[in-house]
């Protein structure tokens, strides 16, 4: 696989408060993680997803790259660089902070769907989760087995199970086809 680098160049005016090198250029290569310039170089940890966006849009706009090439160096598709793009020029760099995906509550698991199952729980303890769901289906509930068996585990409402313990055996006498038959053994004393 070849590894593509992104050259970036810094043209700042002289009069800057801090003055760099004309033409200074940069490079980011995104499999070993690091920002190297003319006087050294800054490693960006894998994780910093907000650095790595901020690069990619960075060699995408002012690079005058191939969008799509630059967008899957950095393990994006066109789409998402757009994306990002936009979320950036509307709200900065904070923009390109990735966010938790998925539904942000829980959908399914409404508080009325909460207080149905607790309802058929102590109506019914020896019913089972299959059953609790089925009859929440029955009545405009859309939830699945899965869900009301998470609620219950949640509020605690699972069954004790008690495992039946097996008596204690009784300390036996010694196994009948060992003894020997005859009178009982007695011990010698010692002859002085």
């Amino acid at each position: 696989m070849p590894v593509l680098l992104c050259h970036i160049l810094l043209d700042i005016p002289p009069r800057s408060r801090y003055p760099l090198p004309v033409n200074s250029s940069l490079q980011f290569d995104p499999l070993t993680h690091q920002l190297t310039g003319p006087a050294g170089s800054l490693p960006i940890a894998p994780t910093d997803l907000l650095a790595h966006r901020f690069l990619m849009l960075a060699e995408g706009q002012c690079l005058h790259g191939h969008i799509a090439a630059t967008a899957q160096k950095y393990g994006y598709c066109r789409q998402r660089y757009y994306q990002l793009l936009q979320n950036f020029q509307a709200g900065g760099l904070q923009a390109l902070e990735p966010h938790k995906t998925g539904p942000k509550s829980n959908y399914r698991r409404t508080q009325q769907a909460v207080l149905q199952i607790m309802r058929h729980r102590f109506l019914d303890p020896e019913a089972s989760a299959d059953v609790i769901a089925q009859k929440l289906r029955q009545t405009h509930f859309p939830i699945s087995r899965r869900s009301v068996h998470r609620t219950i585990a949640d509020l605690g409402l699972q069954k004790k199970t008690l495992h039946p313990q097996s008596p204690k055996p009784t300390p036996a006498a010694a196994h009948p086809a060992r003894r020997k038959a005859g009178p009982p053994r007695t011990r010698r004393r010692p002859e002085h």
